[in-house]
Order: structure tokens, then C-alpha cells, then sequence
């Protein structure tokens, strides 16, 4: 994507005021967005992007600068107004650059590029049809499908050198349906770093079916009863509860901040023994995957829990320096426009030796949540509150009426201790986290897993 010799330049510019290392992040990226709104293509566009941060560091401290231009004199301008950030020291060295090999995590069998976006539009169609035909409860179908690819370029002082493409795609379905004054919505959006070959396994169909069930089965729903009670998540739904209320606290810049419930507790018990959790970029295709992270550290499966005892915290380069620990491999950005910071990539509960209908068939009574909507989560206490998109009661072992407007209420703590039954099974969930203003694709995972107890928000009895 550059001349090394240019890139060396660069290196050796924004080093000028010393600083422990430079670092300049290139980016090209090629996207196809298209949406659908009953029926109707409301938009079809395509774009590239191209451009370059400069960072130095210095500590934990570090300068940066951007440009959307990649000519030798807009990259030492770059560099420049990113070394003022640092005072005037000597100057630092810059290491010759040695090409990093990955392993090809997200191997693309048919590039998205080579699809017509005629054909694109068609599965947006089928999508809408199938969503429709579902139910004549059905009022309204969106659907969304997107593609990208991102060809990066890491090059830092220390001798890096890491040139790696992401592929990403996503097909979203989000129908509503109304019965006379009750309107309910349904959501699903699977979503992988690979090719159209992904179209293949997760077709239009049956994302616009699952949409669409939950938007009609959520027209019968009561209101969801409140109180402490058991709670079982469906697969994958652990995952992202456990995303936000506990990965973020694990990132090591709340770490340093001293702005996490976990800060000191290596080594601790901090969940159920049946707790086992990793955050891994090095999962073929996930969405949150990668060779490497944008600092160019390799991918690492990262282990957060073993038997339920807190076993680290997920690192960049900086902090890991700072705290004496290795690097984890979660340095991550939204675009050549933002420097790096600490992310997950997927993070996942892992499967347990418990079959997932007796888990239910056990439960006298609670709420089995299948879909979760918006929260918010405090790090530095680990509360957090959950809204649940869709659930059912639980009543003698088995699941019957859905209930609407239940919240999840608890502290991260306490209710991964209260973890008394991990499945067998496993589903993921993808999205976009934001943090920091920046958006990053991460993937979550799990089993079904109860929780024995937990605070239920609900306004029914």
C-alpha cells in the first residue's frame, strides 16, 4: 500500500522528539450498503476510503495525527504534528521493517466484489417477501445488506510490519407487526468477516423468518412480572450479557484507570465454578476476528475465566508495558481516523455438559429471555440494567406466554456467581460496540445458561 522507504521516513519524523515507539496505520476500504424499506430501494451505495494515522507514544501518552491523503509530504506532516505532542527530546531509532506472517483467520471463498448488485438487491427482495408471507400481522419490512473490505498496513519503530485485508458482511431483517393498537418488532442480523459464501448459510429467508416470528410471537406477550427470580438466557444471549456487563470491565484501560470492579481480583473467584469465558480474534471468520490488531500484535485467544477465578485482562501495547503483563492482542480502531484502544473481539461463555431442555425442564419457574435489547453498564461498580427484547415465562419447566418490558437488573459480580447451569449448546450474536465515540464489530457467544437469581424489571404481576 506504501514504499517501506517512505514508511521508515515517516517512522524516523515522528520520532524526531524521541517518544518509546511511532507507529503509522494505513487503511483502504471498499464498501456496498444497500437498504431496503418495503419493497422500495431506498439506498444503494458504494464507497472507498482511503488514508493514514501517525501515532507517537510515550508512556501512556501519545500523540496523533490523520490524513486522507497518502503522498510523502501529507505523511511527514502527519508525523510532525504528531511528535509536537511529545517535548523535545533526542531523537528515537527505528527498527528495520520485517514482514509479519498471519494465518489467514477470515478466508474468503467468494469475494463480495464479485456479486452484481443486482443480485445483492435480490436477496434484500426474497428477504421481504419471505417476511410478509410470514404473517398478514406483518406491516413493515427493512432490509439491510452490507459489505466491505478493509486492506490495512502497520508499520511501527520496533520493526513491524503487517499487511492483512477484512472482509466483513451482513444481512439485517427488521420487520414490525401490529394488531390493532400493539405494535412489536423483530430483529436479526447475522453477520461474519467473509465472503458471499455466507449468504449460502445464513440465506434471506431465514433471517427475515426468525425476524419476523419474534415480531408476532411478541403481539401475544403480557407484561413481564417483576421481582428476584430465575432467569434462563438462550444460546448466545449470555454472551452478550456478559459482553458488556463484564468484558468491559476487563479492558485494561479501566483497569489503569482504576474504573473497574475487577481491578486487583486476579487470581479471585469472581463467578460460578461453571463459569469458563475467553475473548478470541483467532476464530475463523468471526466477526470480531483478525491476524492481527491494529498496533499489528498477533490474534491471541485470550482465557478470562477458568472455573469462575478472574485469570487477566484483555491488553494493548501500552498498558501492558505500564502493568508488566504481555500484550493480548485488543488494540483496536474505528478507522485511520482514530487512534487504537482497548477492545474485544468475540467474547464467549464457553459450553458446559448440561443438555439445554433439561436446564428449562428444571426450572420451576422464571423467565427465559431469548433476545436482549439496550443497557447500561458501570465498570467501575459492575452494575448494570438490560432490556429484554424477547422473553417468555417459565412455568413448571416449560416455556409458555411472552412478556414484554422486562429489564434485567444486577451487578456483574454477583450474577455471574449466581450461574447455576451452563448448556451444551452454543449460538453467537454479532454487532458494533461503541466506546470511546469509536464503533468496533465484536461477536458474543454462549451456551443457555440460568442464573438463579436475579432482579427482574417488569410492570406485570
Amino acid at each position: 500500500m506504501l514504499d517501506r522507504s517512505l514508511v521508515h521516513e515517516v517512522l524516523q519524523a515522528a520520532r524526531r522528539r524521541g517518544g518509546s515507539f511511532a507507529e503509522v496505520f494505513v487503511e483502504e476500504t471498499t464498501n456496498t450498503s444497500i437498504r431496503l424499506d418495503d419493497g422500495k430501494v431506498e439506498e444503494l451505495t458504494t464507497g472507498l476510503d482511503r488514508g493514514a494515522g501517525v501515532r507517537v507514544a510515550q508512556g501512556t501518552s501519545y500523540g496523533y495525527a490523520y490524513s486522507n491523503r497518502l503522498d510523502r509530504d501529507a505523511l511527514l506532516e502527519a508525523a510532525e504534528a504528531a511528535s509536537a505532542a511529545l517535548r523535545d527530546g533526542e531523537g528515537g531509532d527505528v527498527v528495520d521493517l520485517r514482514t509479519l506472517e498471519g494465518p489467514d483467520t477470515n478466508r474468503v471463498q467468494r469475494a463480495a466484489a464479485s456479486v452484481p448488485a443486482a443480485d445483492k438487491v435480490t436477496w434484500l427482495r426474497e428477504l421481504d417477501d419471505v417476511a410478509r408471507s410470514f404473517s398478514p400481522e406483518v406491516v413493515q419490512v427493512v432490509g439491510v445488506y452490507g459489505d466491505s473490505l478493509q486492506r490495512r498496513l502497520i508499520a511501527s519503530s520496533d520493526g513491524r510490519w503487517v499487511e492483512e485485508a477484512r472482509p466483513r458482511i451482513r444481512l439485517v431483517a427488521q420487520v414490525v407487526a401490529k394488531r390493532d393498537d400493539n405494535i412489536q418488532t423483530g430483529f436479526h442480523g447475522p453477520a461474519a468477516c467473509a465472503g458471499v459464501e455466507f449468504v449460502d448459510e445464513h440465506t434471506p429467508a431465514a433471517t427475515a423468518t426468525v425476524a419476523a416470528k419474534r415480531a408476532v410471537t411478541m403481539l401475544d406477550s403480557i407484561p413481564a412480572p417483576a421481582g428476584e427470580m430465575t432467569v434462563v438466557l438462550a444460546p448466545g444471549m449470555g454472551g452478550v450479557l456478559f459482553h458488556e456487563a463484564v468484558g468491559h470491565p476487563l479492558e485494561s484501560d479501566a483497569i489503569d484507570k482504576e474504573a473497574s470492579v475487577y481491578a486487583g481480583l486476579v487470581g479471585q473467584r469472581c463467578g460460578s465454578e461453571l463459569l469458563n469465558g475467553v475473548d478470541d480474534a483467532t476464530i475463523p471468520n468471526g466477526w470480531g476476528s483478525y491476524d492481527f490488531d491494529d498496533e499489528g500484535t498477533p490474534a491471541e485467544r485470550t482465557v478470562l475465566f477458568t472455573d469462575g477465578v478472574l485469570q487477566g485482562f484483555l491488553q494493548d501495547r501500552m498498558r501492558a508495558a505500564r502493568m508488566g503483563a504481555p500484550t493480548t492482542g485488543n488494540a483496536r480502531r474505528e478507522s485511520y481516523a482514530h487512534p487504537p484502544i482497548v477492545r474485544m473481539t468475540n467474547t464467549n461463555i464457553l459450553p458446559g455438559e448440561t443438555d439445554p431442555e433439561a436446564i428449562v425442564r428444571d426450572t420451576a419457574a422464571g423467565i427465559y429471555v431469548t433476545g436482549l435489547g439496550g443497557g447500561q453498564t458501570n465498570p467501575a461498580s459492575g452494575d448494570f440494567v438490560f432490556g429484554v427484547s424477547e422473553g417468555y415465562l417459565i412455568e413448571n419447566g416449560e416455556v409458555t406466554t411472552p412478556v414484554r418490558g422486562a429489564n434485567l437488573i444486577g451487578r456483574a459480580i454477583d450474577v455471574m456467581s449466581s450461574v447455576d447451569a451452563v448448556g451444551s449448546d452454543f449460538e453467537t450474536w454479532e454487532g458494533v460496540c461503541g466506546k470511546d465515540g469509536q464503533g468496533a464489530p465484536v461477536g458474543s457467544g454462549s451456551p443457555t445458561l440460568r442464573i438463579g437469581k436475579i432482579t427482574v424489571g417488569g410492570t406485570g404481576v
